[in-house]
């Protein structure tokens, strides 16, 4: 967990293996053992025997990862459920989620077009669109906006757009096509190949595996 790869590559055992620990420390990894490839993004990976994960919470999603692996998909939600864990999230999930991974605007401008976004995901936010918010031409806002939150628009839009999906799913019984539609993906096919590209699971499989039932009571 964390920073105990260290152990594992100064060992020999991470080498040629693909890992991840804590972003914050992924650069010295890295340039301390370059036979390792480090993937600072996931916050947790299996390659192999080897398993290694980001901070300590997400040692526990982890833990229940192996819970599953050993046990099966519906031991492993109960146990994240008699834990109050939130959810087992899946190890391609970014250690980088909204607003963690990104900076904070630091003008009006674009603080207004990052309001609009949150504020309703599922409405036209294209360039065009958050340019009027910010009250820029669109190529200003483009170059504004990456500058000061560290990422293009479109980019934003989508992860913010993810998120408003996986809670839809989590939380809620609507069927995928309407929270492709809510969310701004248009359609259940848009959802499910922006689903595949970033957390390598399809949204149907995603509410299966995570959705948030409450525990039965023991007789």
């Amino acid at each position: 967990m964390c920073t105990g790869v260290f152990l594992l590559a100064a060992a020999g055992l991470a080498e040629g293996r693909r890992v991840t620990c804590h972003w914050s420390s992924a650069t010295q990894l890295a340039a301390r053992h370059p036979g390792v490839t480090v993937d600072a993004d996931p916050i947790f990976i299996r390659d192999g025997r080897i398993w290694t994960s980001a901070g300590v919470t997400a040692g526990m999603d982890l833990a229940l990862a192996l819970v599953e692996d050993d046990l099966g998909a519906q031991v492993a939600r109960d146990v994240a459920r008699y834990l109050v864990l939130y959810l087992r999230r899946p190890g391609s999930q970014s250690q980088f989620s909204v607003p963690l991974w990104s900076a904070q605007p630091s003008t009006d401008p674009i603080r207004a077009a990052v309001s609009a976004v949150h504020a309703d995901p599922g409405a036209r936010l294209g360039i065009t669109d958050l340019a009027a918010h910010a009250g820029l031409s669109p190529r200003h806002l483009q170059r504004r906006f990456a500058a000061e939150m560290g990422t293009p628009p479109a980019s934003y839009v989508e992860r913010v757009r993810i998120e408003s999906a996986r809670r839809a799913l989590t939380e809620g019984d609507d069927p995928v096509d309407a929270i492709a539609r809510r969310c701004g993906f248009g359609t259940a096919e848009t959802l499910r190949r922006v689903f595949q590209r970033r957390l390598g699971v399809a949204p149907s499989e995603y509410r299966d595996r995570f959705r948030l039932t409450p525990l039965k009571e023991t007789p």
